[in-house]
């Protein structure tokens, strides 16, 4: 049995990637570094193709990286799959279509090894959770996608992971329903004193689930700006609120998009002041 340390978070360190197909070379990340120690959250925010979602794979151990390493909790990604560490949510659900909700959820408790009664308490409490409660009993394709998705965030929180690695995990939800999960959402991220990795679109949400955004240039991917965000774990709704929540969308959008145009000063001409 491989030694998870319990102090580890994750690690990125001079991570490159490429990918080759026939004489096709293409250099989707080069240079990515990026500590998140234990316990602390963190989003990676950045234009569509700049590598977001392959640092997150690369983490997962769904793809390896060309050169560089990464670690989570002190082990390779590998490794802490197979002590079942992190869990992991991607951009689309996957749900088994002969199965339940209930029993979908249900599924990873069921393949670690939990016992029926308490798989089906923490699958209920999931849930309920993420506002499916009514839905147990019907198949993933008398769902929405939105609910599906739903399924599968809740699915992952059943196995209470140190580590949670979530791809745009609320993309497909409305924002009324998707700022009510990010905050419940950190209400699990503090009860359980995991390390979040978010991959996002969304600077409010990278503020909102955030301890560190890091912000990716276009492809070739590297990490260009880095925001601490100084909220404490503590958080309410209120903080959108707060003028330094403003200050840190300005920072983000400025390392994003540069700063914005100057507006140009207003020209009149005669018949703009003309009278009757």
């Amino acid at each position: 049995m491989v030694a998870i340390s319990s102090e580890g978070g994750m690690s990125i360190r001079d991570v490159g990637m490429v990918y080759r197909r026939g004489e096709q070379v293409t250099t989707a990340l080069v240079g990515c570094n990026l500590e998140i120690p234990a316990g602390n959250w963190a989003s990676l925010i950045g234009a569509s193709g700049c590598g977001k979602s392959t640092l997150l794979r690369i983490l997962a151990d769904i793809v390896k990286p060309t050169s560089g390493t990464a670690l989570i909790g002190g082990v390779s990604p590998a490794e802490a799959r197979a002590a079942r560490t992190y869990a992991l949510v991607s951009q689309q659900s996957t749900m088994l279509p002969w199965r339940k909700i209930l029993a979908n959820v249900e599924l990873g408790l069921e393949v670690a090894g939990v016992d029926k009664a308490d798989r089906r308490r923490r699958a209920e409490e999931a849930i309920e959770l993420v506002g499916l409660k009514g839905f147990e009993q019907a198949f993933p394709s008398e769902l929405s996608g939105g609910m599906r998705q739903r399924a599968a965030i809740a699915r992952a929180l059943t196995l209470k992971p140190r580590f949670l690695l979530m791809d745009e995990p609320f993309g497909a939800l409305d924002e009324i329903t998707r700022e009510k999960l990010n905050f419940e959402l950190l209400r699990i991220l503090k009860e359980t004193s995991a390390t979040l990795l978010l991959v996002t679109h969304s600077i409010s949400e990278a503020i909102i689930l955030s301890d560190t955004v890091a912000v990716m240039s276009p492809r070739p991917g590297r990490i260009s700006h880095r925001v601490e965000i100084g909220f404490g774990h503590d958080r309410t709704a209120d903080m959108r609120d707060d003028p330094q929540f403003a200050a840190y969308e300005a920072e983000l959008r400025h390392a994003l998009h540069g700063p914005a145009p100057t507006a140009r000063p207003a020209v009149h001409t005669a018949s703009t002041y003309a009278t009757a």
